[in-house]
């Protein structure tokens, strides 16, 4: 029997990427997991390729069905679907709603509407897990490092870098996680005893695999994106610094805040 064995699981998205990946690994714990998609034409659009097909654009010359991909379909979905899963689990007292974001809530990363959907699903999970306490159902947002999926594989990996803008993505993304890292973390959340403990709060898988002692699907050791030597490596001129920084000395989450504040 499966850690998950008896759990029933709910992941959309999950056609492709991170849902698929988070499906299959809930899948492999035991759990029954229901599945929502779309087909590949309408996935594709909203999923990924739109970014790179307007990557460098801004968002006066990038079609208005960009924002209504990311939003009025992504994170309407989110907050409809963290609905009715509440509507379940308040009643069992038990339960766990994960929100995937990333940090496009800090920084600028690809377009306008990306960052603000990403804003707004951190505020999602923080707020609802608000209204969750005393319910005994957690809900957090759940920050993938750079991932490699069909996406980046199909747009950015299979092809020479074009520009600078896409070879500093693809520098990125060379040596990023498997979508499955995503679902193995999740699955050693809903074992964790402290899980209460950390509703309402931004996870990164990075940071759950330290706490999990976990490995990326096919065994390499996860790329910490908060250690000081992955940060000083990819700063011009101090690159050479990483070396001989030690892997165990990190970012202060704060900082990282303090990094995003506009006050």
């Amino acid at each position: 029997m499966g850690a998950l064995s008896g759990w029933v699981c709910v992941v959309t998205g999950a056609s492709r990427g991170i849902g698929k990946g988070i499906a299959l690994q809930l899948g492999q714990a035991g759990a029954t997991v229901y599945i929502t998609g779309r087909n590949r034409a309408t996935l594709g659009e909203t999923a990924g390729e739109t970014y790179f097909d307007n990557l460098g654009k801004t968002f006066w010359e990038m079609p208005p069905s960009v924002w209504d991909d990311m939003n009025n379909v992504g994170l309407r979905g989110h907050y409809i679907c963290s609905v009715y899963a509440a509507r379940m689990m308040v009643p069992a007292g038990r339960g766990l709603i994960v929100i995937i974001s990333s940090t496009g809530r800090l920084q600028y990363d690809f377009n306008v509407p990306y960052g603000v959907g990403k804003a707004a699903c951190d505020r999602l999970a923080c707020d609802g897990a608000v209204e969750l306490q005393g319910a005994g159902v957690a809900m957090v947002s759940l920050w993938p490092g750079a991932v490699r999926t069909e996406t980046v594989l199909e747009n950015v990996l299979s092809r020479d870098p074009g520009s600078k803008a896409e070879e500093e993505i693809w520098g990125v993304f060379e040596a990023a996680e498997t979508p499955e890292l995503s679902g193995k973390c999740i699955v050693a959340l809903t074992a964790d005893k402290k899980l209460m403990s950390l509703s309402g709060k931004v996870l990164l898988t990075c940071d759950l695999s330290r706490r999990y002692n976990l490995r990326d699907l096919d065994g390499r050791e996860v790329l910490d994106s908060t250690s000081l030597r992955f940060l000083l490596s990819g700063v011009p001129g101090l690159s050479w610094l990483s070396s001989f920084i030690p892997s165990f000395l990190r970012l202060p989450k704060f900082i990282l805040t303090l990094r995003a504040s506009k006050f």
